[in-house]
């Protein structure tokens, strides 16, 4: 099989001859640049300059030797953002600097900083009025200029055979959201300003119809697969009640997923939340997601085994292959191939299965115990 058919195959719940394996495809299924460059050293890989496809995490964009080397299935087309357009970091004393063009400000230790936090917010109020809102200087998601060499690059991964991946301008309503106003702040407002809080979500979704109707009337022939990020879930719960997620953040979500259909009717739609988003499922079928990422399964509720006697024959489960906030980065790799074959006898029977880590590889996972990870997932991957 090609990898595109191997990725095809599984999404369409059948058994390919291995369970396909995606590397940085998108923002939520990379690498730390510190443990990529590690990585490819203790595999051998001539030392290259790696470029970041998102500054903000520091994930290093895969290049395509250590693809190949890996056998990774997918290929991801990464749109113009505030991630890693424009990018520019400023000297605030034991910090570097980077206000980006949402008129938010991140921070990253000079001495250890492993990724940009944000810590200030362009409208950090919880009486925010519509104006406000309307007013703001929201930027322009939907220029094609984002969008430049994507198509070209799109056809030579089609050519050469993979799944092509198309990652969103920017994080999804409820977390973006956040970012706007300050955490705290939104989850008042849902209670306390309702009225505003569906006004800014209610501009993040015109914004996101934008970006997508831009996007793929241009891409959407030569994509695959469409990505959609929030964060619902924490490791115990849910951020919100599964009641407010229904009445003011669903009915959002389901316009963009409605967009997806539209626009590219044959591509999968991809979610992702970490945490333990399991009483939330049966919405997310409802809004017509084909896959749920990444399967947290340290969370509360989110044992593979079930999720997948639950909602196998409904969901494609892309990721939770090994246990990325313990096993990988402080097991041994006997430890981590144990763990790997564990999920994948969980979560791979039939199909329906893509393996990647639970969100992305962090600087501190060391470059054996990705090794022993790929390796497990060759010998009990097929």
């Amino acid at each position: 099989m090609t990898p595109r058919e191997r990725i095809l195959t599984t999404l369409d719940h059948r058994e390919p001859d291995r369970v396909p394996f995606d590397l940085g495809s998108c923002q939520v299924t990379g690498i730390h640049v510190v443990a990529y460059r590690n990585l490819r050293k203790a595999l051998g890989l001539t030392e290259v300059e790696v470029e970041l496809c998102d500054a903000v995490q520091q994930l290093a964009a895969i290049n395509e030797d250590l693809g190949r080397r890996l056998k990774v299935d997918t290929r991801g087309l990464y749109p113009l953002n505030s991630h890693n357009w424009k990018v520019t970091e400023e000297d605030a004393g034991e910090y570097w600097a980077y206000h980006d063009e949402w008129g938010i400000t991140h921070h990253r230790p000079k001495q250890g900083g492993l990724y940009f936090s944000v810590v200030k917010v362009p409208l950090p109020r919880t009486d925010l009025k519509e104006d406000d809102i309307r007013n703001y200087n929201w930027p322009d998601v939907g220029n094609p200029e984002r969008l430049a060499g994507l198509r070209k690059l799109a056809a030579q991964y089609r050519k050469e055979g993979y799944a092509v991946v198309l990652k969103d301008a920017f994080a999804g309503i409820f977390e973006f959201a956040q970012r706007i106003v300050g955490m705290q702040n939104l989850l008042m407002m849902m209670i306390t300003n309702e009225k505003s809080s569906c006004a800014l979500f209610d501009k993040l979704l015109e914004l996101k119809l934008d970006y997508w109707q831009t996007a793929l009337t241009e891409l959407g022939d030569l994509v695959d697969i469409v990505t959609y990020a929030d964060d619902y879930g924490t490791q115990t719960s849910q951020i919100i009640s599964p009641d407010m997620f229904r009445r003011l953040i669903k009915p959002r979500v389901k316009m963009i997923f409605e967009a997806f259909a539209k626009l590219a009717p044959h591509a999968k739609r991809f979610l992702h939340s970490d945490g333990n988003v399991r009483p939330l499922i049966p919405d997310f079928l409802e809004l017509g997601v084909d896959i749920l990422n990444p399967i947290h399964i340290r969370a509360k509720d989110m044992d593979p085994a079930g999720l997948k006697r639950d909602f196998g024959k409904e969901l494609v489960f892309w990721g939770g292959g090994v246990d990325t906030q313990g096993v990988l980065p402080s097991g041994t790799p006997a430890e981590v191939r144990d763990d790997v074959k564990r999920n994948i006898e969980a979560l791979a029977h039939g199909g329906g299965y893509v393996f990647n880590t639970i969100h992305n590889i962090q600087a501190d996972v060391p470059p054996e115990n990705i090794i022993a990870m790929w390796e497990a997932l060759q010998e009990y991957g097929v």
